[in-house]
């Protein structure tokens, strides 16, 4: 499924149409860690292998690849941010949240930056 695509798709199963970001398209890692203490929800896009190398324990793990089954794991009116190893991978998967309705987006540097930034890491 083309990313074109997979935001039809997802706009007509949430019935939204436009962006209503209010995040950007990136934050930092350590705005990332803050909001996820404070309820903002955590994509990781990255393959299955990589998840078990070690990942944020309040991450929700959903391959770039499966995108389309994220929605109704998430929280419409909550911020989602999505985080992969170096961020190329999270910026496309929050740019077809943010086609979907969702006030999403990219945690700039990864997993590592998100460690570096104090975020806690499950291995």
């Amino acid at each position: 499924m083309t990313t074109s695509t997979r935001s039809t798709w997802l706009r007509a199963l949430l019935g939204r149409g436009r962006d209503t970001s209010t995040l950007g398209s990136s934050v930092s890692a350590a705005r990332a860690v803050e909001l996820v203490r404070e309820g903002a929800a955590l994509v990781d896009v990255r393959e299955s292998h990589e998840w078990r190398a070690g990942h944020a324990p309040q991450a929700i793990h959903v391959p770039l690849g499966r995108l389309d089954s994220a929605p109704r794991r998430l929280q419409a009116d909550s911020p989602v941010l999505v985080v992969c190893a170096s961020g190329m991978r999270s910026r496309s998967g929050a740019k077809t949240l943010r086609a979907a309705g969702f006030d999403a987006a990219s945690v700039s540097g990864g997993m590592t930056a998100w460690e570096q930034a104090g975020g806690a890491v499950r291995r």
